[in-house]
Parts: structure tokens; C-alpha cells; sequence
């Protein structure tokens, strides 16, 4: 038995768009230059506070931040509602989900700094919410790459870390994995490099996602 932990954004789901579009309009809101899309690429992972200070080159997330955040949440619904801000699937995603969400040999969650909200909106757009058990957001635990989402989603589905797979696009999620005790295997097609996901400690990378399912087994 293994449990298998996905991040969303930027491993299942090409959410950078929305994300970047949001993320102007709230520093726009508060009087700031817009940030260019690849410094939003470079925090996607993080819970939103402190990926907003990042961005203005804070190390912590101070009030203003959590208010920016705030206006964030109010208007990512009815930005996302906009025609072009759909967060798709990675092609060949589909097909990995289909071919292990029915497995009994494997436990699927996801591990992921968006919302609760959020994250049942990807799952429930495409149809996966009956294959994740369990899942941890930036709503439930500290942001990445603090190990408690895994720890957690560990310990609500009795698997231990060591035979626990966390597959994502960020060096954040590849951390993250390492001080859990869990493998880390990060993805290519998401928003940091092959070198920065080395550097993290991935353990595998993985170029296409049909890649995953020798990683799986």
C-alpha cells in the first residue's frame, strides 16, 4: 500500500494565469506595480500571506499582507469566472488519475496552498474527488514547506511517510517531502526548474506524467 500526495497548482492543474491575474489585480487594489509572472511562478506553492510578502521582498507576511490576501480570496471566484482564466489539466494527467484513482493498493490525496475552496473546485471541475480520501490545504496546516500536510495526511490515512510519494512542481513540495520523511519526485512541466527541484532534494524527476506510474508501481 502506498499513499500517493499531489500537489495542484502546477502539477495537476496550469493555474498560472489565474493565479498571475489575481495576484496583479490584488497589488494593483493596493497601490503596487503589478508583479511580473515570474515572480508569481516563483511563490505559487506557498500560502497566499506569505507569498504576497515574497513578492515584496519581505521574509514574513505582516498585516498588510494578510489583508491583501484577503482581497485575493474576494476576487478569485469571479476572476476565474472570466473566459480565459481556466486552470486545465497538464495533458496526460488524465490518464495517470484514471488509471490509479480506482486502485485499492493506493491511497490518493493532495497537498496543495490553495484554499479548501480551491482545491474542491479543481477536483470537483474535473471530476477526481472521489479518488482523493484525504488532503490538506492552506486552510488546514502551516504553508510549505513545513512537513505537517504530509505528516498529517500520513497520519488520517494510517501510511507511513516512507511509503508516501509527494509528487510537485516546487521546490517547496520537494522540501517539504524530505522533512516529512516521504519521496519526493518533482515534475517538469510545472514552474521551477529541473535544477531548482534537484537542488530541493527530489529524489526523482519526471518528464511526462505517464513517467509517474513506474514511480507508483
Amino acid at each position: 500500500m502506498k499513499l500517493v500526495l499531489f500537489d495542484c497548482d502546477g502539477t495537476l492543474v496550469d493555474s498560472a494565469k489565474l493565479i498571475h491575474e489575481v495576484m496583479c489585480r490584488t497589488f494593483a487594489h493596493f497601490g503596487y506595480q503589478r508583479p511580473e509572472l515570474s515572480q508569481t511562478k516563483a511563490i505559487i506553492g506557498l500560502t497566499l500571506d506569505i507569498a504576497i510578502a515574497r513578492i515584496q521582498g519581505k521574509l514574513h507576511a505582516d498585516e498588510e499582507a494578510v489583508q491583501m490576501m484577503a482581497f485575493y480570496k474576494s476576487i478569485f471566484i469571479e476572476t476565474r469566472a472570466e473566459g480565459g482564466f481556466e486552470e486545465p489539466l497538464f495533458d496526460g494527467i488524465r490518464p495517470v488519475m484514471e488509471a490509479i484513482g480506482p486502485r485499492e493498493d493506493l491511497r490518493i490525496g493532495a497537498v496543495t496552498g490553495k484554499s479548501r475552496r480551491g482545491l474542491n473546485l479543481i477536483l470537483d471541475s474535473h471530476g477526481f474527488r472521489p479518488w482523493f480520501i484525504v488532503g490538506r490545504t492552506a486552510d488546514d496546516c502551516p504553508s510549505k514547506p513545513h512537513p505537517a500536510m504530509v505528516t498529517e495526511c500520513c497520519d488520517e490515512t494510517g501510511m507511513r511517510p516512507e511509503d508516501t510519494l509527494v509528487i510537485g512542481d516546487a521546490i517547496y513540495d520537494m522540501q517539504m517531502a524530505k522533512a516529512a520523511g516521504a519521496t519526493a519526485i518533482g515534475v517538469s512541466w510545472g514552474y521551477a526548474s529541473v535544477d531548482q527541484l534537484i537542488a530541493a532534494g527530489a529524489d526523482a524527476i519526471v518528464h511526462h506524467p505517464r513517467e509517474l506510474l513506474s514511480h507508483i508501481g
